[in-house]
């Protein structure tokens, strides 16, 4: 990869979005929401699915690919339809849509008042399992903080990301499975700080307060916490109204309210996993092999169950925090040792994740090298200067 060459086409990929972005804004004002909208909005799409295309680095071309083909194409398909966050405001700035088209955030709604009883019960009725990660018969959980993590807390993800760079070094000595469990973090690490930084930048241009993408997926107590509220939320915020909501419709009227949620919960994962196969062709430009899909099939069909038992017993599972969460985390991490890690590595995605870091660092030190020739070459030449 010819650094030079990829930032090129990252700007010209980017000019391209903000472009197309600022179409769809037009088309908003003048075209109703409904089938017009959307045959004005599916070029937009189309291009969305091709721009990736012209990147072919680990962080440029894969953060792009996310943002572009997956989150703006959902979000511009339920603007289609009036919904969603480019919908929900009809008084939207150009650069606010543009922002929240592309960029992983969500923003935060303004604290309401406490709710009524009547309310509070009515709401907690028609929760859906996968956002909330319980049902309804579980007691509340307690409230957590749902905000901005401290710099300390990234700092410490750095600091840890850094140290896993150097072991990196030493994978030869060191067991596969170890060099897997290395890389799982790596990946949670290295998304976790992407899209921080996406949201930091969003946060400072627009002055707006954001929610978290991932809420220390470590802790989760089960599948539905996992996936539902603390693993990329940006993600389960859009393919809850784009998949899961328009699945519980229509399973209602075939099997009723109380088991809508299974099916619409498999078809969620299964919009993930094509999602996530799109993603990883990005990658690689590699035929798929369909693990992927089986990943997220597989995770889909244990929640399914997951949730049927607990509709079923009427009661949560209360196994301890710390029980659960080593469970949770574990049978994540095994499966995706089967079914996740091996297409990623086929891609050479660790090796090329490695030579963009030493491209990025040769790039830094010559740049440091020259500003050292620059500012010595300034204070020898001063002193001419301040001759008369």
């Amino acid at each position: 990869m010819e650094l030079g060459s990829e930032t090129y086409n990252f700007i010209k990929v980017w000019l391209s979005v903000f472009a197309a972005l600022s179409y769809c804004f037009v088309i908003g004002k003048i075209v109703p929401p409904g089938a017009a909208r959307l045959a004005s909005v599916l070029p937009v799409v189309g291009l969305f699915l091709l721009l990736p295309l012209a990147l072919s680095s680990i962080h440029l071309g894969g953060s792009s690919a996310f943002f572009i083909a997956w989150l703006a194409n959902f979000k511009l398909l339920l603007f289609a339809f009036g919904r969603g966050p480019l919908a929900s405001d009809p008084s939207i700035s150009l650069p606010r849509f543009i922002a929240v088209a592309c960029l992983p955030i969500k923003i935060q709604p303004t604290r309401q008042t406490d709710p009524s009883p009547e309310t509070a019960s009515r709401n907690q009725e028609n929760a859906d399992p996968i956002q909330n990660g319980r049902v309804k018969h579980d007691p509340p959980p307690q409230k957590r903080r749902r905000g901005r993590q401290s710099p300390v807390n990234y700092g410490i993800k750095i600091l840890l990301l850094a140290t896993m760079l150097r072991i990196y070094d030493y994978s030869d000595r060191l067991p596969q499975k170890v060099v897997w469990f290395l890389y799982g973090c790596h990946i949670y690490f290295g998304l976790e700080i992407i899209l921080a930084v996406a949201a930091a930048v969003a946060r400072a241009a627009l002055g707006l307060e954001l929610e978290p993408q991932f809420d220390e997926p470590y802790l989760s107590t089960s599948l539905q916490d996992f996936w539902g509220r603390r693993w990329n939320i940006m993600v389960s915020s859009i393919l809850r109204p784009a998949v899961y909501e328009p699945v519980l419709a229509w399973a209602s009227r075939g099997v009723g309210r109380r088991y809508a949620a299974l099916p619409a919960v498999l078809g969620t994962f299964a919009v993930s996993a094509l999602m996530h196969e799109l993603i990883f062709y990005y990658l690689g430009r590699v035929r798929p092999t369909g693990e992927i899909t089986w990943f997220f099939l597989f995770h889909g069909v244990c929640l399914t169950v997951e949730i049927a038992v607990k509709k079923e017993l009427k009661v949560g599972l209360r196994l301890p925090r710390p029980v659960a969460a080593v469970l949770t985390v574990g049978f994540v991490m095994v499966t995706a040792f089967w079914w996740f890690l091996p297409p990623l590595l086929r891609c050479r995605t660790d090796e090329r994740a490695f030579e963009e870091y030493a491209a990025v660092g040769a790039l830094a030190r010559d740049v440091g090298r020259r500003l050292g020739l620059a500012l010595r070459g300034a204070i020898n030449a001063s002193p001419l200067l301040a001759k008369p």
